[in-house]
């Protein structure tokens, strides 16, 4: 159900956006969202086509008089991030988000909303479904597997499109358009470890960490926001004969952890010590950590725990973590502040029964700057013993400023709002590379509406962003 203050304008697209809302769509599991798409365009008459990855193309005619114009690709991508927070009973395979509006933001109850990019998408379904509206032919692209490697693009069928222009809706501050992006790469490291039962004379607790912000690993990793794997290998430092049972940390190769917990056995007395320890730790991190991050809850209960590592292994495993490399680790020499150059993401720790499993990844501008990060990663790797497997790579965008599509929509904007748009590259992963990998020749930018909180339970959408959003693609697609 629409929450009673839920935005009216634009109107088509903020439908759009909420029907999208009710369609579960994680990645990988995009059928009933693009069968959506599909039913709006046989009812508007519109051929699609989809290529063998599942990406889907719907094309829609000029309108009258523009039918000479060169075709514009519109490019979106069907999934979403699906996090939550650790009270919210949430099925994101089957079940609608619930939305609220707080503040001018639209977000949902305890979980990603799915404006990234789930607001390009309904911007793009508005174009298909508003018969008023004045542009060249387009090229609806949906894609699918955005979000957990880009497979989609990276598989994408490249006779499936035909334009040479492309409007990317999957950036997320208004007044700025990007003409660049971060390429990606990673990996999974596993590793088995030999499990003993306890002795007798051993205390069981469960640690568990939550209230971290969490959030983008590439637009927010300049934060110095709190990594729960990071802490919960800070808690357990010197311990008294620590033996790890199971740990369980992190989402996705993007998302900054934050939450996990942590099962343990421990030599008696260790649990007061632990306990002791905690409520130091958290006072200390609460005195540095980002506003974001002062939810930080951290818990210490009984458990009953069978089987564990040695004390010499879990120590191996609190070594890994330490050494691990996380956050912001080169900045743009022209913009300091406000753009990464390369970073790392410390994204997932699994240990069950003796199985080890990290998944990371880092970003870069220059792929030459990343090479000490992997031979270090690959060190660390071979160091513990542990099997690499690549589990992500893509090309980054390079920047081009010369664009001529770049300089009419800023002088558009500028013509519309008033002020220039700051024009950027952006620290994450779009599509954009890859498409242009795919077509050389195709002149590509990207814009959207303020989103805040991506690939977070706090992701949050600013509504009163969405209006000028719209208006600008629809003027400026008046103009092409």
């Amino acid at each position: 159900m629409k929450p009673a203050n839920y935005p009216l304008e634009p109107a088509q697209l903020w439908e759009h956006f909420y029907q999208i809302t009710r369609i579960p769509r994680p990645s990988r599991q995009e059928a009933a969202v693009r069968q959506y798409v599909i039913d709006l365009a046989e009812r508007g008459g519109h051929p699609w086509r989809t290529d063998e990855t599942g990406n889907l193309l719907v094309s829609v005619p000029a309108s009258e008089g523009r039918a000479d114009r060169p075709a514009v690709v519109i490019q979106n991508h069907l999934d979403m991030v699906t996090v939550k927070t650790g009270d919210k009973d949430h099925d994101f395979s089957s079940q609608p988000l619930s939305l609220q509006v707080v503040d001018g933001w639209l977000r949902a109850d305890r979980t990603t909303l799915g404006a990234d990019n789930g607001v390009g998408c309904a911007a793009a379904l508005a174009l298909m479904t508003d018969e008023k509206l004045v542009h060249p032919p387009l090229e609806l692209l949906f894609t699918v597997d955005e979000e957990t490697g880009l497979g989609g693009a990276l598989n994408l069928d490249p006779s499936l499109i035909t334009g040479d222009l492309m409007l990317n809706l999957d950036t997320e501050d208004w007044h700025e358009l990007y003409v660049g992006c971060a390429g990606a790469g990673g990996w999974e490291l596993r590793r088995s470890f030999a499990t003993n039962s306890l002795a007798a004379d051993t205390e069981q607790w469960r640690l568990s960490l939550s209230g971290l912000a969490g959030g983008h690993s590439g637009i927010q990793i300049h934060e110095q926001l709190g990594n729960a794997i990071k802490l919960l290998g800070q808690c357990l430092a010197d311990v008294p004969g620590l033996q790890l049972a199971d740990f369980d940390a992190g989402l996705a190769h993007n998302v900054i952890p934050r939450e996990g917990s942590v099962s343990l056995a421990c030599a008696p007395g260790g649990g007061a010590l632990l306990q002791a320890r905690l409520q130091e730790l958290q006072a200390q991190w609460l005195a540095y950590l980002p506003a974001a991050d002062s939810a930080l809850v951290l818990a210490l209960d009984p458990a009953s725990v069978a089987q564990v590592l040695t004390q010499a292994d879990t120590q191996l495993v609190l070594d890994l973590i330490a050494l691990f490399p996380h956050g912001a680790l080169a900045y743009n020499l022209i913009q300091p502040a406000e753009l990464v150059d390369l970073s790392s993401n410390f994204a997932r720790l699994r240990l069950s029964g003796g199985e080890l499993m990290v998944e990371c990844s880092y970003r870069f501008f220059n792929e030459d700057q990343s090479l000490p990060l992997q031979q270090q990663v690959l060190g660390l790797a071979r160091l513990f013993g542990l099997r690499e497997t690549v589990s992500v790579s893509y090309p980054g965008w390079q920047p081009d400023f010369d664009s001529p599509l770049l300089a009419r929509a800023s002088a558009l904007h500028e013509q519309l709002f008033g002020l220039r748009p700051a024009v950027k590259a952006i620290h994450a992963g779009l599509e954009c590379g890859i498409l242009k990998g795919k077509r050389p020749d195709m002149d590509i930018l990207s814009f959207g509406p303020t989103i805040r909180g991506a690939h977070s339970p706090t992701e949050r959408l600013q509504i009163e962003t969405v209006a000028p959003f719209w208006q600008f693609l629809t003027a400026l697609l008046a103009e092409l």
